[in-house]
């Protein structure tokens, strides 16, 4: 046996050495990795040199396996500070880096010195070095699952061949220490092993050298719940074993003539107490709810799953689209194999919205639609309907008749409600899956978050459908009140012929006036109904036109009370504008003048001028006038009118709209009881005799 545990212990010796010659030479040099490979050399060869050695024993190697372990733990501790900190020294200000430091020296002092070791085992009446060596053991597993687990699922294959390495080390040693522990005395049979166990992992360890890289973003983290999980079930394994390993060492100890009949009564006892809570399927299936829900590692990616489905939400255009989206996403998540959509109108009532190979028959689409059950229940428990579970715990939906579903060869598997803020927007029917299986709190729970992250979607998409059906109105409201305020104005026209046709029929002059007056009228009518034909205001065509024929025609057609009167002596003034829109803006003004001057000493006065640049067109009145405080906040503002249901509240609007685009200037000078002058200048054009006739107006 000597010679089979110096072979055994030689070899590990000898690969360990190759595999730091190998790492120290290596690019991707890691220097935790280093020491931990080093350490581990020193430790095998120390046994090598105690089995030819008369001087030193097996024990004294335990001191060297000590700190083989501390620098094993070093390592794993930093590779778990870098993946979840981003930082290798961060996982080493905790409390448990401490504890586990100063369990290390602890050990490492009672195999040191021999007075310290006496003096515990005198106290613990057993060797303490077997006891430490399996809390190694079960740390060094914890600490592999943990950096196994909080890596990312693309960069495990770093870590792969480290974690089978270093966990099949502490899994023999925690074999091997358990059995001495119990027997108390080194178990050689498990202990010579070690040497050929350990060198058979030296070529995993030599690939993990190459392959030892971390994400350096630190931006694919692990949640603490996992974390607890694993650290909980090892640290339960390894105190279950310590206890079971001391009871029986204490009962075989307490009755030499019946110990090892105690000692096999015990662990058939023991075994006995995990058999029957496994075997009882209510306890099985709380504690699998429990510690799944709690504690164990995701099936899901919610992080993940929730990016996705909101990238590929952005790229939807229509409503169509997404609910078809919506089918497909929840099929794909559980594997059924179709769907249907049942949206809500303006009714509240739900109705088939989108399918896809929904194998419904009629009757059972029929009483989705006429049920009224079903959406109260839906949005009052808030749970996915189960038709699975409803089979194996008919209990759990008494509170609703889901028995039109439930035949033998229905294809209604799952009901998933969509709720956004609390309100039940929709719901999916998904059929059968395509293979038969049963979903567990985490599947619900996925759809739930989905159905949410999808309801929100279907609210957004009807919160942008009734924002452009209100734009439609609002442009249809905006077209229909400047119509109705150009038909005011004709009607103004009009009016004021009929009243003043008593007193001037028999004038020639007034004759011309009228017919002029009409035809302007008529030309305005033709346009309104282009305008309404093309059911959106036609944009303004521009041309070189002659302001000053407008402004006499204006003043021609405003001969009423109180009269308009004309000051200029221009013949001709190039403006470039709408004939008709700038004709309308003004009459409109001089309309609003002479409402202003209803008194019998009110006159209106409109004044045309011009310079190199401008012409200027002045509307004055002696009317009521107006505060600064009405001209700064409510002159200009669309709708807002002091006429009652008189006025439309668009006509000065209307005029600063045009006059800005047209490169123009209004400004207003007016006060309370002394009237009101408009001011208006647009830019000059270019002669009329020298404008191409076919733009002449």
């Amino acid at each position: 046996m000597e010679n089979y545990i110096y072979y055994s212990y030689l070899t590990a010796s000898v690969a360990y050495g190759l595999l730091l010659v190998f790492v120290i030479f290596n690019k991707n040099r890691h220097y935790p990795f280093i020491i931990a490979v080093l350490c581990s050399a020193i430790w095998s060869t120390s046994v090598t040199f105690a089995t030819k050695s008369s001087h030193h024993f097996f024990a004294d190697t335990l001191a060297h396996e000590t700190i083989r372990n501390g620098s094993w733990f070093f390592l794993l501790g930093a590779l778990l500070s870098k993946q979840r900190y981003n930082n290798y020294k961060q996982l080493f200000l905790g409390r448990t880096s401490i504890a586990i430091t100063a369990l290390v020296l602890i050990i490492l002092s009672l195999e040191s010195f021999p007075q310290s070791l006496k003096l515990a085992t005198s106290i613990m009446d057993t060797d303490p070095r077997f006891a430490g060596h399996v809390v190694f053991a079960v740390l060094g597993l914890i600490l592999v699952e943990q950096l196994y687990r909080s890596t990312p699922l693309k960069q495990r294959w770093n870590l792969k061949f480290l974690c089978v390495s270093l966990g099949a080390v502490f899994a023999v040693d925690l074999l091997v220490y358990s059995k001495s522990l119990l027997f108390n005395h080194l178990d050689f049979a498990l202990w010579q092993s070690r040497g050929i166990t350990n060198a058979l992992i030296t070529p995993f360890l030599a690939i993990t050298s190459t392959r030892l890289k971390l994400n350096s973003g630190g931006t694919e983290l692990t949640t603490p719940r996992k974390t607890i999980f694993y650290t909980t079930i090892l640290f339960g394994c390894g105190v279950y074993l310590i206890l079971m390993s001391f009871a029986g060492f204490y009962i075989k100890r307490a009755n030499t003539e019946w110990g090892e009949t105690a000692q096999a009564v015990f662990i058939f006892l023991a075994l006995l107490l995990l058999i029957v809570p496994f075997t009882s399927g209510k306890i099985r299936a709380l504690t699998k709810v429990y510690f799944s829900k709690h504690f164990f590692h995701y099936s899901y990616d919610y992080r993940e799953e929730w990016l996705k489905i909101s990238k590929a939400l952005a790229k939807l255009e229509s409503l169509e689209e997404l609910k078809g989206f919506i089918i497909s996403t929840l099929t794909d998540l559980v594997e059924s194999t179709g769907g249907g959509l049942w949206l809500k109108n303006d009714q509240g009532r739900f109705f088939l919205a989108a399918e896809q190979n929904l194998r419904l028959t009629p009757q059972e689409i029929d009483y989705l639609h006429n049920v009224g059950d079903l959406p109260l229940y839906l949005a009052n428990k808030q749970w996915v309907i189960d038709f699975f579970e409803l089979s194996h715990a008919p209990e759990v939906y008494d509170d609703i008749d889901l028995s039109p579903w439930c035949y033998e060869d229905s294809q209604v598997w799952l009901i998933v409600p969509l709720f956004h803020l609390n309100k039940l927007e929709a719901f999916v029917v998904l059929t059968q899956a395509r293979v038969p299986r049963k979903l567990n709190w985490e599947d619900h729970d996925l759809l739930k978050t989905v159905g949410m992250q999808l309801a929100n979607a279907l609210a957004l998409n009807r919160a942008s459908e009734e924002l452009a059906n209100n734009r439609q109105f609002e442009t249809y409201h905006r077209l229909s009140a400047f119509l109705v305020h150009d038909l005011k104005n004709l009607v103004a026209q009009i009016s004021l012929i009929v009243r003043n046709a008593e007193k001037h029929k028999h004038n020639p002059d007034f004759f011309d006036d009228t017919i002029d007056t009409l035809n302007n009228v008529v030309k305005k009518m033709h346009h309104i109904v282009e305008q309404l034909k093309q059911g959106e205001p036609q944009a303004a065509t521009n041309s070189v036109v002659n302001l000053a024929t407008i402004v006499r025609s204006i003043a021609q057609q405003h001969l009423g009370s109180p009269p308009v009167t004309l000051d200029t002596n221009l013949d001709e003034c190039p403006v470039s504008a709408d004939k008709i829109k700038l004709t309308n803006i003004l009459t409109n003004l001089v309309q609003n003048a002479q409402d202003a001057t209803r008194n019998s000493d009110g006159w209106v006065k409109l004044e045309l001028t011009k310079n190199q640049d401008y012409a200027q067109i002045k509307i004055m009145d002696n009317g009521v006038g107006m505060n600064q405080q009405f001209i700064s906040e409510r002159l200009f503002k669309p709708f807002d009118t002091t006429k009652g249901n008189a006025g439309m509240g668009i006509g000065a609007y209307e005029a600063r709209d045009y006059i800005i685009k047209n490169s123009g200037h209004i400004r207003v000078d007016s006060k309370p009881g002394m009237g009101t002058t408009f001011t208006i200048q647009l830019p000059l054009a270019k002669r009329i005799s020298d404008t191409p006739k076919e733009l002449r107006n």
